[in-house]
């Protein structure tokens, strides 16, 4: 099909869309205030992508952190109308074009047998595997509230290369005020029903 990914910066009829789905994709809790994502793309500090069609059609959009050595899809959605027909693969392998030498993370839901969307969980994890992710189970991502699975590609990322991702994208002083960090035990707490 041909997914491209833009650069939003700088577009507004892009950063509209992206926000949109944005909003729709990602319930609040796991979501970090919008004027966040926008300052820290301006920054250089993250990539704010929408993924487009071979015909220009929004398909998607993209949200990576990033340094010299590492890249997170911080937050990646398909559009309602584009789902299913491959492009959640597409963006992936435009992604990985794009960071190509880098060692690639991210945060999933993990699959908890109570979840409200179980299966929807399972289909998640499977297409990141179909995509060449592997579960790093003996580590956990907690970033506010929230505990998250671990998936990489590449090659594993330590606890240390995380945090100092995390601390250039956040800043010092709202990196002292929310918990973010890479919990590194096997625990019943945070074991997955897989």
């Amino acid at each position: 099909m041909g997914i491209k990914l833009v650069s939003c910066v700088g577009n507004k009829d892009l950063c509209r869309k992206f926000k949109k789905l944005y909003i729709k994709s990602f319930p609040a809790e796991e979501r970090a205030p919008y004027f966040l994502l926008i300052d820290r793309a301006k920054k250089k500090k993250a990539d704010r992508f929408v993924a487009v069609d071979e015909n220009g059609d929004f398909s998607g959009i993209l949200y990576m952190l990033k340094n010299d050595g590492i890249a997170y899809i911080f937050y990646l959605a398909v559009s309602k109308e584009k789902r299913g027909k491959g492009i959640g693969g597409e963006i992936l392998s435009a992604m990985k074009e794009h960071y190509n030498g880098k060692r690639i993370f991210l945060a999933r839901e993990r699959i908890e047998k109570n979840s409200g969307n179980f299966a929807e969980r399972i289909k998640r994890r499977e297409f990141y595997i179909r995509n060449g992710f592997t579960d790093y189970h003996d580590r956990f991502i907690r970033e506010g509230i929230v505990v998250y699975a671990f998936m990489g590609i590449g090659g594993a990322v330590s606890r240390e290369e995380y945090e100092t991702l995390i601390t250039d994208w956040i800043g010092n002083f709202l990196r002292k005020t929310v918990r973010l960090e890479i919990i590194e035990e096997n625990t019943e707490e945070y074991n997955e029903d897989i």
